[in-house]
């Protein structure tokens, strides 16, 4: 089965994060090594494995807040689709395959995903 990819926009929103984030810490070279490794790499992954990433509903979180958004991504998911989710270097994917359609949801830099505490204190 071929698979087609569809970007969200909470996706391109997160890639412009990582991009300013990149940016913050004197990395912006990164962000094109991102582009490439998503293109080149991890979505023909998927294209060709849809099944790759960990089951991202089989997860249970530890927290309320985490709870909440867990049972609101199943929610919106329905019993169609399948929320995975595809670890790659300092990267976190998020994505959903319905039917023979692979919707990127959610990309994170795994430093994105820690509390700042010194800037928090300041």
């Amino acid at each position: 089965m071929a698979f087609a990819v569809r970007l969200t926009a909470n996706f391109e929103a997160n890639l412009e994060s990582i991009r300013g984030y990149l940016d913050q810490i004197g990395a912006p070279d990164a962000f094109d090594e991102l582009l490439h490794d998503l293109f080149d790499h991890w979505i023909p992954n998927l294209v060709g494995f849809p099944q790759i990433g960990r089951g991202f509903l089989q997860i249970s979180p530890a927290s309320m807040e985490g709870r909440a958004h867990h049972h609101r991504v199943a929610t919106l998911a329905g019993d169609d689709t399948v929320v995975r989710e595809y670890i790659s270097g300092d990267y976190l994917l998020l994505y959903a395959v319905r039917r023979s359609t692979i919707f990127l949801l959610s990309i994170r830099h795994h430093r994105q995903l820690s509390f700042d505490l010194r800037g928090h204190w300041q």
